[in-house]
């Protein structure tokens, strides 16, 4: 049995807890075991720590204690305004070091810091620049003046308009602040959901220009690798429409034609990086389409796993899911893939939302009837009990990305987000980003820190960090053996880390 299976072979064991009941006071013995049996049930609670990490978990225990009786508590407050706490952090800077295993859930357009964007795409000669009327902005590489579009109607060389700037520094952070959603002040300029979807999306709009540009997204992609891998993790699940790419002349690339500079990217990213794994793509598209539309979008897909089936993992639907169709209005599209004879993995968001009783809340039912690998945020699982029986029964991990579910208005205090109660109860977990650079991150130290802290508080424990790291292998997409690798490879540098630690 390998490292990877043994994991969750513990996790999805069931104690049965026999209990006498009596009309006096209780054992002692009895109350022990009832506690140790409930902890048993938690995420890690199956994993046998050595005496090293017995000893790094202890020091971790104290480190967490001293953090929760701070006078603020970063995972009580929004992250934007706890990230400077989260930063001065011990344990943070512990789970900084620490071998996190895979990023699961990334959205392509949110992959590389805005920083990066800002200062070096956005340097790059030919890059015009649009203010819209709606206080967006858009990006285009041309060798001429672009054509006026019914967002744009006044296009200006960055280049030129850098010479007439007299702060710099003030000019770039105001691009910076249209790519994403940090601020000073969350709670007044997102008032509600609403608000700060629509920034969101917006920031999707104006980044892709910039991302869109073949020589912009080679290097992008080499520097997203290259950020996860400085966070310690080695694999890589990109959720991304693949869109068409375009040179400066113009010319428009096909999806194939990105897939396969992709690929490029990643095997030179091995080869310069042997630690690290590879990368692959689950394909995307917005759930505002049409059903026609996804059944094409799910044939191109069924095509580009048979050109592409070492970077091709499946197929999602994305965006808001209070705002778009259900699952269940695309099911003539989602049953294509049976109906063709084909098997095409899905990966589906569901769940990302606080709306209970509406026909959006059926999503987590309708993913799991629709035989999804894994659920895409799965917040409003505790309140489905039928659906996380089925997910645990069949080993659907859920992609818990707490950040993302608290700056989009779901949770304020991450204590009291719904992942606790899963925690507590061993369910197949993993941890991730969503969209690390709107956020104002990278990789996924600072989810794993708001995991530990704040939703598993004081029961979290180096087994469960152990546990959560080791589910992002097990839960991906690659191969068994594959997998085997990874975790023979994760486990070399966990080593590493107890021992530089304890």
């Amino acid at each position: 049995m390998s490292l990877c299976q043994a994991v969750v072979t513990c996790a999805s064991l069931l104690v049965v807890v026999c209990v006498s009941v009596n009309d006096g006071m209780p054992e002692p013995k009895q109350r022990e075991l009832l506690m140790r049996q409930e902890a048993s049930r938690q995420t890690g609670g199956h994993v046998t720590l050595t005496a090293a990490e017995r000893q790094l978990d202890a020091r971790l225990q104290r480190l967490k204690q001293r953090e929760m009786s701070a006078a603020r508590f970063p995972p009580s407050i929004h992250f934007f305004k706890a990230k400077p706490l989260i930063q001065k952090s011990s344990v943070f800077k512990l789970l900084q070091q620490m071998p996190k295993g895979a990023a699961l859930h990334i959205h392509s357009s949110a992959l590389v810091s805005v920083e990066w964007l800002v200062k070096n795409a956005t340097y790059r000669p030919h890059c015009h620049v649009c203010f819209t009327w709606d206080n967006s902005v858009r990006f285009l590489f041309s060798e001429r003046p672009p054509f006026l579009r019914w967002d744009c109607f006044h296009w200006q060389l960055l280049e030129k308009l850098r010479a007439t700037t007299k702060d710099l520094s003030a000019f770039d952070n105001r691009l910076m602040q249209h790519l994403t959603l940090f601020t000073d002040d969350p709670d007044s300029e997102y008032p509600d959901q609403d608000a700060v979807w629509q920034k969101f999306e917006n920031a999707f709009i104006a980044a892709a220009g910039l991302v869109c540009h073949a020589p912009v997204l080679r290097d992008y992609y080499y520097k997203g690798l290259e950020e996860l891998h400085q966070d310690n993790i080695m694999y890589l699940e990109l959720r991304s429409g693949v869109s068409k790419t375009y040179e400066l002349d113009g010319t428009v690339h096909d999806k194939i034609w990105t897939l396969r500079m992709f690929q490029d990217v990643v095997e030179k990213f091995k080869a310069d990086h042997p630690d690290f794994l590879g990368a692959r793509v689950i394909i995307s598209v917005h759930r505002a389409l049409s059903v026609s539309e996804v059944k094409d979008a799910i044939r191109e897909t069924i095509q580009l796993q048979r050109d592409f089936p070492d970077v091709v993992a499946g197929f999602d639907l994305v965006g808001r899911e209070d705002a778009g169709r259900t699952l269940w209005s695309f099911r003539e599209a989602l049953s294509l893939p049976v109906d063709m004879g084909v098997t095409l993995p899905y990966f589906f968001h569901a769940g990302e939302t606080d709306d209970e009783g509406t026909d959006v809340d059926q999503n987590l039912l309708d993913a799991l009837l629709f035989n999804t690998t894994r659920i895409g945020h799965g917040f409003a699982l505790a309140h489905h009990p039928l659906a996380k029986e089925l997910s645990r029964k069949h080993d659907v991990a859920v992609e818990v990305c707490p950040i993302s579910n608290q700056v989009l208005k779901l949770v304020s205090d991450l204590r009291n987000h719904p992942a606790a109660v899963l925690m507590s109860e061993g369910h197949p977990l993993v941890i991730s980003s969503d969209d690390p650079s709107l956020f104002g991150t990278t990789g996924l130290s600072y989810d794993f820190y708001q995991a530990f802290v704040g939703i598993g508080g004081l029961k979290a424990n180096l087994a469960t960090l152990k546990e959560l790291a080791l589910n992002s292998i097990r839960y991906s997409s690659l191969p068994a053996h594959l997998k085997d690798t990874a975790c023979a490879a994760w486990q070399r540098k966990w080593d590493v880390f107890i021992a530089e630690n304890s």
